[in-house]
């Protein structure tokens, strides 16, 4: 029993020492950049990059880093299963939302035209 409690501890305090490690090299990269603004922008770029693929590949050795490669995974496979609309079923659609917005838009203009000129009346009249 106390053999499965240490080896828990010691995979909370490894996954501990995975995040340290992770928020060390973003403060490297955050601080190198900045000390060594005035070298080669290429230089600094790789050294980046470097660094975000290190930082990358200890993050999917984390729980939560495995989880996400997990829900990543899943819904790559959601996708493949959604059936997707033809081309002549889209081309369809989007003629009908152009024909529904254009006629709301001359009802609306319609309507406008009509307040305008009921409002005009109103001011020119006097009482």
């Amino acid at each position: 029993m106390s053999t499965n409690i240490d080896s828990k501890k010691k995979g909370y305090i490894l996954e501990i020492l995975k995040w340290l490690v992770i928020t060390i090299l973003l403060l490297l990269v955050i601080v190198c950049n900045y000390y060594y603004s005035d070298y080669y922008l290429l230089v600094r770029v790789l050294f980046i990059v470097l660094i975000i693929a290190v930082m990358g590949s200890i993050i999917m050795i984390t729980n939560k880093g495995k989880f996400v490669v997990a829900f990543a995974r899943e819904a790559r496979n959601e996708i493949r299963k959604v059936v997707w609309p033809t081309r002549k079923e889209t081309l369809y659609t989007t003629l009908i939302v152009a024909a529904v917005t254009i006629l709301m838009s001359l009802i609306l203009w319609g309507l406008d035209s009509i307040l305008v000129h009921v409002v005009s009346f109103i001011i020119l009249l006097r009482f």
